[in-house]
């Protein structure tokens, strides 16, 4: 027997022996009686489509589910899989998606709740159509979603907005969010696709399905609403949801989203959080390529491409959950600030899905004033090396808006930038080297 013989025999050997230790959805009734019988074991699902009516729960540490198969989840009402306080669990390689005629939902595919050391690799979830998510984190701690794909995440709904003072109104809207991530820490978004063919932002749509039309209206207006849209009782706002979502003003920390794709999102990235590092990415036609605020301090935004955004790429700027010092104690104000805005290139500005929405008087870059009078403002960014490029004539009005009011933006620096002249200029204001 010669050596390669013996190599592939004990190849062969360690393959069955493997095999044999699996543990497989195959043997048994149903994906909850094989996680069941088999509690901190990771559990092989074959190929083919495995129809589930409940949701399938991981509370076990290291448990997980892992093979080709496509897990089809026929409850609306249902997520499709919920890990809740465990640790080092493992979602690798499915397919989750929903039944035909109950894609529409308010529920996640992956729900993880108060979760440590979770990876979830290699996963597709299709037709999950929920302004939930398609993967969600919640109080999470060193997580990580790699190579996942979400398609098709977008539905009709109602955003209702009369609890809030601010605006004290419901309107219909197309909403959905790709990847959620709210009061968690340490959290890894990388090399996943976060993709939507479905629902898009067309006249034709918004037409069929009264998109921005109030459906209820408070008796008093909304602090921050201007009295123009309250008494048309239209918004133009109604492409809700985002395709990443980093929120938990002052709880989630430390988060890296790096080298995703994002097309045809409302909003391609929308962070409320501290020490975030957005790098390598790619938002295409999402009405906006990106924003951090409600006190997003120390953000790294840097190498990114944003192409076919229609209201900004790039914008930073305080919102309602902002606030200053209590008690005088600077380490307990919520502001935005510290934060690198570097080597982006923003191309074809104005030229997406959205923009008969919001037309040419828009801006790539936009570093905006708070939401209310007592937020801090926006403070110490530095902007450099970013590169706005156009074929024919820009479809902005400046390169650059800076918000004005008391709490105007202070020590924004730029340099090395290229930033072509709109139709009014490069900036509204001029911009400090």
């Amino acid at each position: 027997m010669n050596l390669r013989h013996l190599v592939l025999c004990a190849f062969t050997a360690s393959g069955l022996a493997l095999r044999a230790a699996e543990v497989s959805v195959a043997d048994y009734p149903t994906i909850h009686a094989a996680i069941a019988a088999n509690p901190g074991r990771m559990i092989y699902v074959p190929a083919g489509d495995h129809v589930i009516t409940a949701k399938i729960q991981l509370h076990t540490n290291h448990a997980g589910l892992f093979g080709p198969g496509r897990i089809v989840q026929a409850n609306a009402d249902a997520p499709i899989i919920e890990i809740e306080r465990v640790a080092d669990v493992r979602v690798r390689d499915l397919t989750l998606t929903r039944a035909e005629g109950n894609m529409d939902t308010r529920m996640e595919g992956i729900v993880a709740i108060q979760c440590a050391g979770l990876r979830i690799d290699d996963v597709r979830v299709v037709d999950n159509h929920s302004p939930a998510a398609a993967i969600a984190l919640r109080e999470c701690r060193d997580c990580e979603v790699r190579g996942c794909v979400i398609e098709n995440y977008a539905r009709v709904s109602v955003d209702d907005r009369t609890a809030s003072k601010n605006y004290g109104y419901a309107f219909n809207c197309i909403d959905g969010s790709g990847i959620v991530v709210s009061h968690s820490v340490g959290t890894l978004i990388q090399g996943s696709r976060v993709i939507e063919n479905r629902l898009l932002p067309t006249p034709e749509n918004q037409q069929k399905f009264s998109l921005g039309k109030f459906v209820k209206k408070n008796t008093e207006k909304g602090l921050l609403m201007n009295q123009q849209t309250w008494d048309a009782e239209v918004v133009e706002n109604w492409h809700q949801g985002s395709a990443i979502v980093v929120t938990g003003p002052e709880t989630s920390d430390y988060t890296r989203i790096l080298g995703n794709t994002i097309e045809n999102a409302g909003q391609g990235i929308d962070i409320h959080a501290d020490h975030v590092t957005l790098s390598q990415n790619i938002v295409n036609n999402a009405f906006i390529g990106m924003k951090a605020m409600h006190g997003s301090r120390n953000v790294i935004i840097t190498g990114n491409q944003f192409s076919k955004n229609d209201l900004w790429a790039i914008g930073l700027m305080p919102g309602a959950a902002a606030h200053p010092a209590i008690d005088g104690k600077p380490e307990t104000a919520n502001a935005d600030g510290g934060s690198i805005v570097a080597n982006n290139i923003v191309s074809d500005f104005g030229h997406g899905n959205a923009h008969w929405i919001w037309g040419n008087e828009r801006s790539p870059f936009k570093f905006d004033s708070g939401q209310e009078p007592d937020d801090p403002p926006l403070t110490d960014v530095v902007v450099q090396g970013n590169v706005v490029h156009c074929v024919g004539a820009p479809r902005y009005k400046y390169a650059v808006i800076i918000g004005g009011g008391p709490n105007t933006p202070r020590r924004l620096r730029f340099s090395n930038n290229l930033f072509p002249p709109g139709t009014a200029g490069i900036a509204n204001k001029e911009l400090e080297p």
